[in-house]
């Protein structure tokens, strides 16, 4: 049995979910397409960078991990 595919919304939504401290969504291409995943930090104790951008959600929830621990690393 295949499992069924996830779509973007059910992602956004796993990720608005674990990473609250920011704002998530996809950003629109020129050809009006969905683009690259982004992040903008809203809470200091959820990250360092004020934007994360990356290509693929999978990488957004890497780097909003590390985002985490930079932000307990320095002490926020």
């Amino acid at each position: 049995m295949h499992a069924r595919p996830v779509s973007d919304d059910q992602i956004l939504a796993r990720l608005r979910a674990e990473f609250t401290g920011h704002r998530i969504w996809r950003a629109a291409r020129g050809d009006g397409l969905l683009g690259d995943w982004v992040a903008t930090l809203h809470d200091p104790m959820a990250g360092v960078d004020p934007t994360v951008v990356c290509d693929t959600a999978r990488e957004l929830r890497e780097a909003l991990i590390r985002e985490r621990f930079r932000a307990v690393a320095k002490g926020r």
